[in-house]
């Protein structure tokens, strides 16, 4: 007779142990923790690195966790050179002040973020503005300005502006804006999909890559030759641009010169209550520790991770440490030394004065009679780059902004206006003195985890472009550290420069 087997006790507690392990072998094993990513820097570039590192992180095995992300900004607000004055009791943009309309990442912040986008002031718009260009004893040339507000007249001033500029420069004008569409159309190679779109460890590999880096081995003024550009419109029209926008002549670097010339043109907007609104915004949307009035002294490499001591007395440990702020004039102490090519910052003072131009100082008889926007041409006799106005309160009460090379001392600006009811001055260390051919600082400074956003300031310095390259370090963060294996999508090789007197050990 038969009977049904039956599991032995035995049998049954062995599985029960088999199906428990695993479970236990989950609970005993715990996971890595997160790396922690430090940047220096708060401005475009130091929030847009952090903004890509959330958006771009995917979970590995080695790295299942995201990144902590730490920004130490030494001032007491973010932004960088995005930053704003108040005058009057009216707020003013101080630094980076204009975005052009193919601006892609700017515009997508705007939208992420829910800011407002306001048009440019009059005195930025083309079709409204009025323009002068001084050579420091006359107006070479200044538009037709009409007090109507009836729109088909200011048509019509519009039209007879435009036809004064042609007649004066005739097809370099065209010639001018073929050369610039053509830059901002290499430029926006770097807004194709990621999966298109190398990861790149040089800036010349980047600019290679977009067809770019042969314009930073010559002068504006080379390239604008070589287009048959007159001189006439060189001396004059494009100089007072160049002056204005990166406070240099036309002996700057071609890419740089094409970005400014692009800064000129129509469609320019900014953000309603200041710019550096993106940097704050991507902050806080990235989830980051932020350390304000926290001034990073020296940056350490202690084998597996990176030690970044404060002026404050604190100590941080990093596993990568990313740099965003131009190391040209601050203290940090490496460890050990990096080597960056030499370079200087170009400072441009701005001056905000509430007041009235004085006419006789442009051999005028009336303050009407001066253009909005005063240009200079280059001439080192004249003290200012550049004259704004920036808003008109009444018949004699104007905010202006003079944007100069040296400081506006107190008798120059009362020779200069009539009436001051207010002056404010910054001096900005604003962008790289531009001379070609430009040699640029590697974005790996130590052949292990510490970054450059601020080598490809030397290609141009713009909110944009610190934004395009904040957004090639995350990938190559995330590429170098965070992935199973390196990612090397980019097979061309970059120039190392011959001399190393051009270097500087820090």
């Amino acid at each position: 007779m038969s009977s049904d087997p039956k599991p032995s006790f035995r049998f049954l507690v062995f599985l029960l142990l088999l199906s428990v392990q695993p479970l236990i072998f989950c609970l005993s094993t715990d996971a890595p923790p997160p790396p922690t990513v430090c940047i220096v820097g708060s401005g475009i570039g130091g929030s847009s690195v952090a903004h890509f590192l959330r958006h771009y992180f995917r979970p590995t095995p080695s790295h299942p966790n995201p990144p902590n992300i730490n920004i130490f900004e030494r001032r007491s607000v973010v932004g960088g050179r995005m930053a704003t004055v108040s005058i009057g009791g009216e707020t003013f943009e101080a630094g980076a002040s204009i975005l052009h309309p193919k601006n892609y990442h700017a515009l997508n912040y705007s939208k992420l973020l829910g800011l407002k986008v306001k048009p440019p002031p009059a005195s930025e718009d083309d079709d409204s503005m009025s323009l002068g260009f001084w050579d420091g004893k006359k107006f070479v040339f200044k538009s037709l300005e009409v007090d109507s507000k009836i729109p088909w007249v200011q048509k019509i001033v519009s039209y007879f502006n435009s036809f004064q500029l042609f007649f004066r420069y005739r097809f370099s004008l065209l010639k001018m804006s073929s050369f610039v569409e053509s830059t901002v159309d290499s430029f926006l190679k770097y807004y194709e999909s990621p999966e298109r779109r190398p990861v790149f460890e040089t800036v010349d590999e980047m600019l290679k890559w977009a067809g770019l880096y042969d314009l930073t081995t010559r002068t504006l003024q080379d390239e604008l030759v070589q287009v048959k550009i007159s001189p006439l419109m060189i001396d004059e029209l494009i100089t007072v641009i160049t002056r204005i926008n990166y406070g240099q002549s036309v002996s700057i670097s071609g890419l740089a010169g094409a970005v400014s010339l692009a800064g000129s043109g129509g469609g320019l907007w900014a953000l309603e209550g200041g710019n550096y609104q993106m940097a704050a915004g991507l902050i806080k949307s990235s989830n980051v520790s932020l350390h304000l009035n926290e001034e990073i002294e020296s940056i350490s490499y202690l084998g597996e991770y990176y030690e970044l001591n404060s002026t404050n007395g604190n100590s941080y440990s990093c596993d990568v440490t990313v740099v965003a702020t131009p190391l040209d004039e601050v203290n940090i102490q490496f460890t050990p030394s990096v080597s960056i090519p030499a370079r200087k910052l170009q400072h441009t003072h701005a001056t905000f004065v509430r007041g009235i131009l004085n006419p006789a100082y442009f051999g005028l008889r009336t303050v009407s009679e001066i253009p909005e926007l005063v240009g200079t041409l280059e001439d080192p006799d004249i003290p200012f780059s550049s004259i704004s106005v920036l808003k008109q309160h009444d018949e004699n009460d104007v905010t202006y902004k003079v944007f100069s090379r040296e400081p506006m001392t107190d008798a120059l600006l009362d020779g200069i206006f009539s009436a001051r009811l207010e002056t404010v001055r910054i001096n900005w260390g604003a962008y790289p003195h531009y001379k070609a051919p430009e040699v640029f600082a590697p974005i790996i400074l130590d052949g292990q985890h510490l970054y450059y956003v601020n080598a490809f300031e030397n290609a141009a310095s713009t909110m944009e472009t610190s934004a395009v390259a904040a957004e090639n370090v995350a990938r190559l963060i995330l590429s170098r550290f965070f992935s199973e294996a390196h990612l090397h999508t980019s097979n061309l090789k970059s120039k190392s420069p011959d001399s190393a007197t051009l270097h500087t050990d820090l």
